[in-house]
């Protein structure tokens, strides 16, 4: 090992009357086994300095005795410069401990962490953090392998100025776990980190940050999330799940994100002065979702959000009377103050999750029937620029709900239900951009003054309730500029996720041998133009990037490879656009299929102005394989044993291979089997549940070998459509079930000798907890 000591300084140092000198040192390293004998013999002060480079398949053991005054630190040469790759990780223990600098990317942990604040279930770390890190799609092979990037024990730990993105396997991407009195009451701070993308993970399991678990629901954590960026953060219905005691969430910045935070077990959590921006169009943005007793939801602006239900604005559940940990218990004693809500539809949503009416498929203990009490909602404003009848929505009464001093401007439109609201004359400023907040309107409204509200002493921005308390979250609107979206505020100092357009790039192509050459040299984005003719391929042409295949017509790609193997291989990042294409088989191939194994992230799969004929399977997607979008657009399915196949996850855990399944203007003829078979299991609703989008396409003498009688298979799915198809001498029994207690709906289909449509109010499924 390298040792140099670059400099040793001495510092005199006041303590109980003592002069305690501090000498501070740089140990420089260049691989695994000198980081381990420098980490062996470190003291406090030391500065261990990894070089620059790759750092592959390393797992890392920090343990250490630093002091506060004299912390020990691992740290990279140059931040960002320093790449831990393939099977890696990293493990911290001991006391005053800082990781700065490293950039996890291309691999995943053999652990069950990327990062865990414990080298062992006895040795955690205290006093240490993580910053200025950055872990990007470091997944695990299968989706099905849940992990956690970043788990913290111990107390008095810090996750800071991080960028965190990209998680596809299940698990949370951030958790504090509880487990242990070393790690109760912990005082954690997750801070100023840039949470970028999670995509949709089609399945329960994919929160951004969880605090704690069911089992130590009971636990005091005192964690704080704070200031904090959450971009897109689409993982599950829950982007942070508190489970744990004495919370704080303040702060923060929730961006287009498809989900809430969700106080889930646990109780006194105080979410406080943040801010939930959608963009009024996406019906998945939520906002918080209110589970358990005394939280505190104050100061909040809700911008633009259309979800509803579980991801309502402000959605208060019902609970499950005499509720085991981990499932639902009653909301009671919660204040919801002297917040903002904007263009937000329907933004207060009571009763939700209330199941009675699935008595008859559920046991007594999974019926959500016990409604809130001692609640108070109050000091509230609600801005419509197009009005809501229904701003308040009860799924079940909020008879232990109290409302006072709320005010709505709701540009005319008369309330079915205000329960008190106060109509108001608001206008809008704007306070950054594309922001705008009500004012005016507020200083002749008597302000409720509940029980510790004098605790309430800041606005939004931080301006004292003092001397002019009104209602809202935001006393004074005029001067300020915010810009809630500079990401340099968030996050590392030496990583960005912006990324640049590139040009696409056009390759023409004359042959197959040119097919071949060109897919493979193209870089994700481009475009492969088929002039017309026939390509003859025995191997399947591999899709690992953004690619698009077309032809202006009679481009014909004939696949004569082994059977069960794909003409189209879709791997991680696959996404193809597949356009006025004729694919064919001789009978005993797959048209597109994913890998078997390994499909550690999403692929993507559009098929528009094409012919898919001669296969095993137009589209087979395998167990574990995920995708965000599956579009087949004015295409013919034709002479083929299974058409489109996404029923491989059956574990019934809530998990899907698909969350937009689209078919629009395609024929399907003389398709045996699986003609689409769209599987989701377990009441699971943590996730959006798959959506299925069948219209204006003809099915004709499908299904004669459909075992189970039912040409449209989409059991679980939780959004089902329907509508202006024909149906005509198929032979089965049921053209489709639809699932009526969920959004499944059909409408305008002509059916022809090819049995009915029905619907069951209530399917049995599997129970996951």
């Amino acid at each position: 090992m390298k040792k140099m000591i670059i400099f040793s300084v001495f510092l005199t140092l006041m303590a109980c009357g003592s002069k305690s000198p501090i000498s501070t040192s740089s140990i420089n390293v260049a691989n695994i086994e000198e980081l381990n004998t420098a980490i062996k013999d470190s003291k406090p002060g030391d500065n261990i300095v990894l070089a620059n480079g790759v750092w592959k398949d390393v797992e890392i053991k920090f343990i250490g005795e630093g002091t506060e005054e004299s912390p020990i630190v691992l740290k990279a040469e140059t931040e960002g410069e320093v790449f831990i790759e393939g099977v890696s990780s990293l493990e911290i223990s001991g006391n005053y401990l800082k990781v700065n600098g490293l950039f996890f990317r291309n691999g995943h942990s053999p652990k069950t962490n990327v990062i865990a604040f414990r080298t062992s279930k006895s040795k955690v770390a205290n006093h240490s953090s993580v910053s200025n890190c950055v872990i990007l799609d470091f997944n695990n092979l299968e989706r099905d392998q849940d992990n956690l990037w970043v788990q913290l024990y111990g107390k008095h730990n810090t996750l800071d100025h991080c960028y965190i993105a990209g998680k596809t396997n299940g698990g949370p991407t951030v958790r504090v776990d509880l487990k242990g009195n070393q790690s109760i009451k912990n005082y954690h701070q997750i801070v100023n980190n840039h949470f970028g993308p999670r995509p949709r993970k089609g399945g329960a399991r994919g929160e951004t940050i969880q605090l704690g678990s069911s089992f130590t629901s009971m636990s005091p954590s005192n964690t704080t999330i704070a200031n904090n960026l959450f971009e897109e953060c689409n993982g599950e219905v829950e982007i942070i799940s508190s489970k744990t005691n004495f919370n704080i969430i303040k702060n923060n910045v929730f961006y287009k994100s498809e989900g809430s935070v969700v106080t889930r077990h646990g109780n006194y959590v105080t979410i406080d002065g943040n801010y939930f921006i959608g963009d009024g169009i996406n019906e998945q943005y939520g906002g918080i979702r209110i589970v358990n007793t005394g939280h505190w939801v104050i100061n909040n602006l809700f911008y633009k959000l259309k979800g509803s239900n579980f991801r309502s604005p402000l959605a208060i559940m019902n609970g499950i009377p005499k509720s085991p940990l981990n499932r639902y218990n009653q909301v009671t004693d919660v204040v919801v103050a002297y917040n903002t809500y904007v263009d937000s539809s329907s933004p207060w949503q009571f009763g939700v999750g209330t199941n009675i009416a699935q008595s008859d498929v559920l046991p007594k203990s999974e019926i959500r029937s016990a409604r809130p009490l001692r609640t108070e909602v109050v000091n509230n404003v609600i801005y419509n620029s197009v009005g809501d009848a229904n701003p308040i929505v009860e799924h079940d009464k909020a008879d232990g709900v109290t409302f006072k001093s709320n005010i709505i401007y709701n540009n005319g439109v008369e309330i079915t239900n205000g329960h008190g609201l106060i109509s108001k004359e608001l206008n809008l400023t704007e306070i950054g951009k594309e922001l705008s907040v009500p004012t005016t309107g507020f200083d002749d409204v008597e302000i409720y003054k509940g029980f510790d509200f004098e605790t309430i002493t800041d606005d939004l921005f931080g301006n004292s309730r003092a001397d002019s308390n009104k209602i809202g979250a935001i006393l004074n609107a005029a001067n300020v500029n915010l810009d809630l979206l500079d990401k340099s505020k968030y996050g590392t100092s030496w990583f960005s996720n912006e990324v640049e357009t590139k040009e696409v790039t056009t390759h023409s192509v004359n042959n197959t041998n040119e097919l071949v050459s060109k897919l493979n040299a193209a870089k994700s984005g481009d475009i492969l133009d088929l002039k017309a003719g026939s390509y003859t391929i025995a191997q399947s042409l591999i899709i690992n990037k953004t690619i698009t295949i077309t032809s202006k017509g009679n481009a014909e790609i004939l696949y004569t490879g082994a059977k069960e193997t794909p003409a189209l291989e879709l791997h991680p990042y696959g996404k193809l656009t597949l356009k006025n294409i004729k694919l064919k088989g001789t009978g005993t191939q797959y048209a597109v299929a994913s890998l078997k194994k390994n499909m550690s992230n999403h692929f993507g799969l559009e098929v528009t102005d094409s012919e898919i004929s001669n296969f095993n399977y137009a589209l087979k997607v395998y167990k574990q394989s995920f995708s965000e979008e599956v579009i087949f657009k004015n295409t013919s399915i034709v002479d083929c044993e299974n058409g489109l196949e996404l029923s491989e996850e059956t574990n019934d855990r809530g998990d899907y291979n698909a969350e937009y399944f689209t078919i629009d203007n395609c024929t399907f003829n003389n398709v045996k089997q699986n003609v689409v078979d769209y599987y989701r299991g377990g009441y699971d609703e943590s996730t959006i549940g798959g959506n299925l989008l069948l219209t204006n396409s003809t099915f004709v003498n499908c299904g004669a070998k459909e075992k189970n009688g039912i040409l449209l298979n989409h059991r679980g799915i939780v959004n089902v459509d329907i509508n202006n198809n024909t149906f005509k001498n198929n032979k089965v029994q049921f053209v489709s079930i639809l699932w009526g207690a969920k959004n499944n709906k059909e409408s305008e289909n002509n059916l022809t000798n090819s049995g009915k449509i029905k619907t069951e109010e209530n399917l049995v499924m599997k129970l996951m907890y």
